[in-house]
């Protein structure tokens, strides 16, 4: 089966391609502090969309719960961030679970490591939160994990492989589905190269794709260097056209198109959808998102 590498040709990237499969089930990320977005994503997404609330570091719980429970009580499915390295103790986490579960209906979270240096309290990564047992007291049945198709900026590929290895066999252990959701990336190259690399290690879990929603230039440079994907970056220089779509502050049309070329070329990949990063406008990724399933 042909696959999708460095020397697809410009004639197959733009060949026609619709992009309403894979935007069919995306989903969207969020803030707590997003209040705008959090009023406009009933109006904006269809019923049941999952929408992501990131866990900032400064964020108190009591604004991230009250985010979630939004989102469930206007028909949409909260998925928050569950960090390991933000949560001081057992009792934290067990409240954080109890309330999302109470109070927001949580079934699905996402389980990330998170990317402080030091921990404020007792876990260092999404393992030893899985560990507890506490996913499983709240019924958790669905269960996101993050990924890096550009390398983690702190950890190496040999270590996430590990680790996402053991994380996964404690998911079939416990009878819960996994979907991967990646880290956004300007290029799609290297998501490609990582769908293949999982896939030929035997990872057979969904894989979403995380991408960077429309927002002007300076923003997305900011995030990019934030979140550590200065590959992505690197590569903008060498592809004018990508970088005039993406850090004008367009469209993540490239990308997603050559993803969707991709996919329809080798469906062993598979790239199970997309996953807006919004950066405070959740209004502009999903109008765009709407305009491309017309």
């Amino acid at each position: 089966m042909v696959g999708f590498d460095m020397t697809t040709t410009s004639d197959q990237i733009d060949a026609p391609v619709s992009l309403a499969g894979i935007l069919e089930n995306y989903s969207a990320e969020l803030t707590a502090r997003d209040r705008k977005s959090l009023e406009l994503a009933p109006e904006l997404l269809k019923p049941g969309t999952e929408v992501f609330i990131a866990a900032l570091p400064n964020d108190k719980v009591d604004d991230v719960v009250a985010a979630c429970a939004q989102l469930r009580k206007s028909g949409l499915t909260p998925v928050p961030h569950v960090v390991s390295r933000n949560i001081e103790n057992f009792a934290a986490l067990d409240s954080l679970l109890g309330r999302l579960s109470q109070e927001a209906g949580m079934d699905r979270c996402l389980v990330l490591g998170g990317d402080r240096e030091k921990p404020v309290g007792d876990y260092h990564c999404s393992m030893q939160l899985l560990e507890t047992g506490l996913i499983q007291k709240y019924g958790v049945k669905t269960i996101r994990f993050g990924c890096h198709p550009e390398t983690h900026p702190k950890v190496s590929d040999a270590v996430m492989d590990e680790a996402r290895t053991a994380k996964l066999a404690w998911a079939e252990a416990n009878g819960v589905a996994v979907t991967l959701v990646s880290q956004f990336a300007f290029d799609s190259v290297p998501i490609i190269a990582y769908a293949k690399r999982i896939r030929a290690q035997g990872v057979t879990v969904p894989f979403r794709v995380g991408v960077a929603g429309p927002a002007d230039r300076g923003l997305l440079i900011k995030y990019a260097l934030i979140c550590g994907i200065g590959n992505s970056l690197k590569m903008l220089q060498k592809r004018s056209d990508l970088a005039v779509n993406t850090l004008s502050g367009e469209t993540p049309e490239t990308v997603i198109r050559e993803l969707a070329v991709a996919q329809a070329a080798d469906p062993s990949l598979g790239l199970s959808g997309i996953h807006f990063f919004t950066f405070g406008s959740l209004a502009k990724s999903a109008n765009w998102a709407k305009s491309q399933q017309a």
